[in-house]
């Protein structure tokens, strides 16, 4: 029996998904992925991750349990209205519905303007300190914003930092607010260089994800993602921090069940 890991970021709303996501699901549950989050990136793709949660409920024993996020990425943070806010505090009341997110800044695209990404930010970690379900947060080249966005956020903040790939602003913000952080299949890569940050951060914040369908790990690299590749990152990170895959799987998908009240 394979060790249970719980992939903490994926996006099986995904339309690369759509062809053969059952058999996308048994592979990962062939591979211990007890559960995987969903994360949205729109309020459409809220709607799609929740469908997808609820479908699943009852299939436990044959895939991973899915549980969703409701929330809008920075690359769409100029189509954040008040019509928007609406609705994802309609989904975030929704028990199916874990985390607020993804959400975040990326200036290195800057797909949205980053006055529109700053907004939409402060509001979604507000909206998860109200709510009391974590906040799941992207930042790319974007460290002094997130840092501070961090730091000012209200009381009761919890989430993460997904795919790590910040400075060390960032990191220290999360870790003085108590959030956990993520790491993807990057840490398989050859030029990948945070093995300072991973170092850093208490077993007790540790999480994996794949991100998928993007950023396949070594040996999938250039592929598809899917879930069941996340215990090729959960071996790596065990290979940096002189533990075992078993070690690191356990440890990560106990981080992942309390932050996310899977169970």
């Amino acid at each position: 029996m394979p060790p249970s890991l719980v992939d903490s970021h994926c996006h099986l709303a995904d339309p690369a998904f759509d062809a053969d996501r059952t058999e996308v699901l048994a592979r990962a549950r062939a591979a211990g992925v007890e559960a995987a989050v969903c994360v949205a990136d729109t309020v459409e793709s809220s709607g799609r991750c929740l469908e997808l949660a609820r479908t699943h409920a009852e299939t436990r024993d044959a895939s991973p349990r899915l549980a969703a996020t409701a929330g809008i990425h920075p690359h769409h943070a100029a189509d954040f209205d008040a019509r928007a806010a609406a609705a994802l505090e309609r989904l975030l009341a929704e028990p199916e519905v874990v985390a607020v997110g993804e959400t975040g800044l990326d200036y290195h695209y800057d797909h949205s303007p980053r006055e529109a990404q700053r907004e939409a930010f402060a509001w979604h970690l507000a909206a998860a300190a109200g709510s009391g379900k974590p906040v799941v947060i992207h930042s790319r080249e974007a460290d002094d914003d997130t840092a501070r966005l961090v730091r000012e956020a209200p009381a009761g903040l919890t989430g993460v930092l997904h795919c790590f790939s910040a400075g060390r602003p960032v990191l220290e913000a999360a870790l003085a607010r108590g959030l956990s952080v993520s790491w993807s299949g990057m840490v398989t890569f050859k030029r990948w260089d945070l093995a300072w940050a991973l170092a850093e951060v208490p077993d007790e914040r540790l999480l994996v994800e794949t991100d998928a369908p993007y950023l396949a790990p070594v040996p999938h690299r250039g592929g598809r993602n899917e879930p069941a590749f996340v215990a090729a990152t959960a071996a790596r990170i065990a290979e940096l921090r002189g533990s075992t895959p078993a070690a690191v799987a356990e440890l990560t998908a106990a981080n992942a069940r309390r932050l996310f009240r899977l169970g």
